[in-house]
């Protein structure tokens, strides 16, 4: 009979009390605090309650660029990475709910482009399309290891991974939204991973502008955060790609300094859209998407700029822009 070794319980109460004071009176744990606590929730050793007081008391708080740093370096800990050199990862948790999903378009054009591209995220979400459904209806299968996306970057430069595969500790933590209603520093957290070693690009996205500016602190502020580097651009519906409508401002975020390569366009309201897909659906995007990459229809403006913006520096890193 195999003993299994008993969880050690983790208090939580002296960091509740820092945290859990309001927006206006709770303090920023230090990174070694954060660090342990998160590494505690990741384990599984914070007894349900108390994980329910951390997390809401984040929520209303919010997380510091420290406290963030500290996070992921305990997130990044927690899971194996994926050894493929020069690529980039696509985080997708949000979905499409107004606009056509075009994630996948996105990181199948940089394939082609001979890019290493790890698109990760959610399978499904109600009232949202999700990448990953996007994807079953090209016939492109999600990996189930670790092995299975590092031999599909290997050999079709493409792979979608979800969380539960490619991080499941941090799976579990991103899942309570269902329980709770609302979401956590993990949601946060698994759009900044650093899936790779050596590091590789990221796309990181935000909403709101404040959101903006915490990212671009714990970027520039956190070297060891800020590894293999980052594009910063406001998301589309909260995921990393161009919107079709207005050029966004993407800002190349890397050993400590922020280079703007590409500057915000307004476009004219008589100026004639890019052709999108007539619905939003999955299986309508999809044909859309292959009517694209076989050239029938033209890839939208904007992300053709963002795939060459990517791939450039994918292949030799940021353009001297001075």
């Amino acid at each position: 009979m195999i003993e299994h070794a008993a969880v050690e319980p983790f208090p939580c109460a002296r960091f509740i009390k820092e945290i859990g004071r309001g927006p206006h009176g709770a303090r920023a744990l230090s990174p070694e605090d954060t660090y342990s606590l998160y590494s505690a929730m990741l384990e599984g050793r914070v007894s349900d309650i108390e994980l329910g007081a951390v997390l809401l008391a984040y929520r209303l708080k919010g997380e510091t660029a420290g406290e963030l740093a500290a996070m992921l370096a305990a997130a990044q800990a927690s899971i194996a990475p994926i050894r493929v050199p020069g690529a980039v990862s696509i985080p997708s948790y949000n979905g499409a709910r107004k606009q056509p999903n075009l994630v996948p378009l996105l990181a199948l054009l940089l394939a082609r482009e001979g890019v290493p591209t790890l698109v990760h995220g959610i399978t499904q979400d109600p009232g949202r399309i999700t990448s990953a459904e996007i994807f079953a209806c090209l016939g492109i299968e999600a990996a189930h290891s670790r092995a299975d996306i590092e031999a599909a970057l290997t050999a079709r430069r493409l792979a979608f991974a979800s969380i539960d595969v490619l991080a499941p500790k941090l799976a579990r933590l991103l899942q309570l939204r269902r329980v709770m209603g609302v979401r956590n520093s993990t949601h946060t957290l698994v759009k900044i991973l650093q899936p790779f070693a050596p590091a590789g690009l990221r796309l990181v996205n935000y909403t709101h502008p404040s959101y903006r500016d915490s990212l671009a602190e714990l970027f520039l502020g956190h070297p060891d955060a800020a590894a293999g580097g980052a594009l910063l651009a406001r998301g589309t519906e909260g995921e990393a790609v161009a919107d079709t409508r207005r050029q966004v401002q993407i800002d190349w975020l890397h050993d400590g300094v922020a280079q703007t390569l590409v500057a915000p366009e307004r476009v004219a309201s008589n100026e004639a859209g890019p052709e999108l897909p007539a619905a939003r659906d999955a299986e309508t995007t999809a044909r859309w998407i292959d009517s694209v990459l076989r050239g029938d229809a033209p890839v939208p403006p904007t992300l053709a700029r963002q795939v060459e913006e990517i791939a450039r520096i994918a292949r030799s890193g940021p353009p001297d822009r001075s």
